[in-house]
């Protein structure tokens, strides 16, 4: 996996944030967060959905882990810190971190679902195990 993340990392950066195989033609961002036992950085490509009362700072990413049942270390490492750092684009800001949680978060996922597929088929596979968690990333 860090391999295939190396790839699509170094693609996403001489390309101005735009990258090819499953990602072709998909907003994506490269999220940074650190470990929060080892304090170690990882970077984490990945989908992201923008809002759509302010897509210029707020983006809304997935937990989803391709529909495992158990969430990402990303999210654990992301919740844990409250802060991250975000690359979208050719643009690098720091975020605040918000879980939404309800019809708030069921009303994000599914704009998302609607429009990826692959992200209805994952909660599928999550049903009755988990329920996969929408963060809001806001520029700070």
């Amino acid at each position: 996996m860090s391999d295939w993340n190396s790839q699509t990392i170094d693609e996403f950066r001489a390309n101005e944030g735009k990258v090819g195989g499953p990602f072709e033609g998909a907003p994506v961002t490269l999220l940074h967060t650190r470990g929060r036992k080892s304090g170690t950085e990882y970077v984490t490509p990945m989908m992201y959905l923008a809002d759509e009362a302010d897509p210029e700072t707020t983006v809304y990413v997935f937990a989803s882990k391709s529909g495992a049942p158990t969430n990402p270390d990303w999210y654990r490492n992301l919740i844990a810190a409250g802060e991250g750092t975000i690359e979208r684009g050719t643009e690098t800001y720091n975020v605040a971190v918000r879980e939404l949680t309800g019809d708030e978060r069921d009303r994000v996922y599914a704009v998302q679902a609607q429009r990826y597929p692959g992200f209805a088929e994952y909660e599928v596979k999550t049903a009755g195990i988990r329920t996969i968690p929408v963060l809001e990333l806001k520029q700070v």
